[in-house]
C-alpha cells in the first residue's frame, strides 16, 4: 500500500472515530409517574414506555469552554464599565472646563469695569445698602480678581 494512500485511510478513521460522540443518542419518555424523562441511555427494557430519540449537539471539544466564555464575559464587562468611568470623567472634565471659562469671562468683565474710574460701582454694605466704592475698594477688588484670575484662568 503506497504511504499516501495509508494517510489518507489513517486520517478517514481518525474524523470516523472524533465523530463517534457526535452520534451519542439522548432519549426521551414519560415515566409511569407521568413525568418527561431526558437520558443518554434508553429506558428499561421493562418498561412500557414510547420512546422519542432525540439528536443532541455533540459535546464541547474544550471541556473549559464555559469558564472561559464566563471569564471573557466578566472581562468585557469590565471594559464596558471602564469606558464608560472614561466617558463620564470626561463629560465631567468638560463641563468644568466650560464653567471655568465662564467664570474667567465674568472676572475679566468685571475688571474692566474695575478699570474704568469714571463709572460709579455700588456695592451692598453689611444693612444692604447700596454704597459707591471708592478707590481703594476699587484697588482692592481689582487685587482679590486679578489674584483668582492669575490661579484659575
Amino acid at each position: 500500500m503506497p504511504r499516501t494512500t495509508l494517510l489518507a485511510a489513517l486520517a478517514a478513521g481518525a474524523l470516523c472515530f472524533a465523530a463517534l460522540p457526535a452520534g451519542a443518542a439522548l432519549y426521551k419518555w414519560v415515566d409511569a409517574n407521568g413525568r418527561v424523562v431526558y437520558s443518554d441511555q434508553p429506558p428499561p427494557a421493562n418498561a412500557n414506555v414510547k420512546t422519542e430519540t432525540l439528536h443532541a449537539p455533540p459535546p464541547p471539544s474544550n471541556p473549559n469552554a464555559a469558564k472561559e466564555l464566563a471569564q471573557k464575559q466578566m472581562e468585557l464587562g469590565k471594559r464596558q464599565t471602564e469606558r464608560n468611568e472614561a466617558a463620564a470623567k470626561v463629560d465631567k472634565d468638560r463641563t468644568a472646563k466650560g464653567k471655568r471659562s465662564e467664570e474667567c469671562t465674568q472676572a475679566n468683565a468685571s475688571l474692566q469695569q474695575l478699570s474704568w474710574g469714571q463709572i460709579v460701582i455700588y456695592r451692598a454694605n453689611e444693612k444692604g445698602e447700596q454704597v459707591p466704592m471708592d478707590e481703594a475698594a476699587r484697588a482692592k477688588e481689582k487685587a482679590r480678581i486679578e489674584a483668582w484670575m492669575k490661579e484659575n484662568c
